[in-house]
């Protein structure tokens, strides 16, 4: 698929500011909406939506569903325009960092309340709404409800460590399960339904003012979710259903013991005999809600580092071939073309470039991966293809100025160099030569261009506290701010219809 020269910028919904002390669907999302329209960004791109798990920091990366929404980011003052909420009383939110402990504790009793007026109070209309959506939605949520259901049922532990019939997914016990849990069943799939109205009516707005909605779609999938729970086949799996082998990379210059995430691998050989079909309902339910998106770890679908499970590091894993295109030839078979970009970072091989080549999709460049003093370096703005898509800094890295800020002052030279720089601001002469590289699309964390520093990163991958968290405040997102990113979108040729 070809893509406009363009430009956007990155906030996960969760760093919204607003009342709820996370970011949500509604007016701060719109605010934001209006934001980009103003400076002339025609991308807003955020990580994953899911329900995230708390034991994992919240990260996006890590969720109880692929298909499902976050409910923390159901917009409350919504409910409460149509009736189902009354007195929100909310507490002193942190305005910048989300306390996802409090957030979730105040949300879901609001949730609640607002379901139980739904049974209730529901209006003819609001209630076919809502069966016309249980019915379309298809075989996930079904079983995202009931395992959802389930996972409260069970205290809140691992489908792994749940009786054997629900485990094992015995149908005459799922089916009794089913009938004893029909209303927190239920519950479950009215808080999809919720953000899924949300989000349709927010997708419309933005579409509306000229902007596109870029998602994310990690390659992996939590072992604790309804993912591998219900589609047990299409993992690697052992008869208890304990993974065989988890997903990880192998030692590099970061890490001399590599990195083992614990998510199970697929069975691609299992996936290929079933024509992808969990794929392509993976990447149907995305493209209804996204108008492009990113996948995340692109090199796992050429080869992937398959660890044993019981291994102590991920120095035991080896690299296992991957499915290559097939995949998606697959899905474009059942979808059409496909509005990707990906992220090919890390260990790249030629195999990985001819497949990425092959299927057309833009790869990536980052602006805090460039050796500044060569400039036929991959990362270097002089460089870029323009089939691909460069970012100042991305959610795992530290924002330009925190990066700027730890450069020697060998690279610091060169940069300056490169950048035109007079003794500005550096970060606005870094986005302006990004913005203006070959590269078909550009995007910049929302702190980039407000020129925040390292307290402001919001990942740090090999982490576990203190992530995900960081909030924009409203008073940041100025028309000052507006203006000069719509300059410099209008000069690099980056305006759109």
């Amino acid at each position: 698929m070809d893509f406009d020269r363009q430009s956007g910028l990155f906030l996960h919904v969760a760093s919204l500011p607003g009342p709820d002390g996370i970011g949500t669907l509604g007016d701060p999302a719109k605010t934001f909406v209006d934001f980009l329209a103003d400076s002339g960004q025609s991308l807003w791109q955020f990580c994953p939506l899911g329900p995230t798990i708390p034991i994992h920091d919240n990260s996006p990366y890590q969720s109880y569903s692929a298909f499902a929404g976050n409910p923390l980011f159901i917009d409350l003052d919504e409910l409460v325009e149509r009736g189902w909420l009354e007195d929100l009383d909310r507490p002193d939110f942190d305005d910048g960092n989300v306390e996802y402990g409090p957030v979730r504790e105040y949300k879901e009793a609001r949730l609640e309340d607002a379901f139980e007026t739904f049974q209730t109070d529901a209006s003819d209309d609001d209630r076919a709404d809502f069966e016309a959506f249980t019915d379309d939605a298809g075989d996930w949520l079904d079983e995202y409800a009931l395992y959802r259901a389930l996972r409260t049922h069970f205290d809140g532990v691992s489908w792994l460590d749940w009786p054997e019939g629900a485990k094992m997914r015995d149908p005459e016990v799922l089916a009794e399960y089913r009938e004893e849990l029909s209303e927190t069943i239920e519950y479950r799939k009215f808080l999809q339904w919720l953000f899924d109205e949300q989000w349709s009516e927010l997708k419309a707005y933005a579409n509306e003012r000229g902007v596109d909605l870029v998602g994310d779609m990690p390659i992996y999938v939590d072992l604790d979710s309804a993912d591998v729970w219900a589609n047990p086949e299409i993992f690697k799996l052992d008869e208890q259903r304990e993974p065989k082998y988890v997903s990880g990379v192998p030692p590099d210059e970061f890490s001399d013991d590599g990195q083992m995430w614990g998510t199970p691998v697929y069975d691609w050989a299992a996936l290929a005999e079933r024509d992808y079909g969990w794929w392509v309902s993976r990447f149907e339910r995305l493209l209804q809600r996204v108008d492009i998106f990113r996948i995340d770890h692109f090199k796992g679908f050429e080869s992937y580092w398959e660890i044993p499970a019981d291994a102590d590091t991920a120095r035991e894993g080896e690299w296992v071939d991957g499915p290559h295109e097939d995949i998606f030839y697959a899905v474009r078979d059942e979808l059409g073309e496909l509005p990707i970009v990906v992220e090919d970072l890390g260990e790249i091989t030629d195999e990985m470039d001819r497949i990425r080549e092959d299927l057309g999709y833009p790869g990536m460049n980052v602006a805090a991966f460039t050796d500044w003093c060569d400039g036929d370096s991959r990362y270097h703005p002089s460089s870029y293809d323009e089939n691909s898509v460069a970012y100042t800094s991305t959610h795992d890295t530290d924002t330009v100025a925190g990066w700027y800020a730890d450069l020697d002052e060998q690279q610091k030279d060169c940069l300056h160099y490169a950048v035109d720089y007079e003794g500005g601001d550096v970060h606005w002469d870094i986005l302006d030569t990004i913005w203006g590289s070959d590269s078909v699309i550009t995007l910049a964390q929302v702190q980039d261009p407000l020129g925040y520093g390292s307290d402001a990163r919001f990942n740090v991958p090999g982490t576990e506290e203190d992530n995900w968290a960081w909030r924009v405040s409203e008073d940041a997102l100025s028309a000052d701010v507006a203006e000069r990113l719509y300059e410099i979108t209008e000069s690099s040729g980056r305006l759109t219809d």
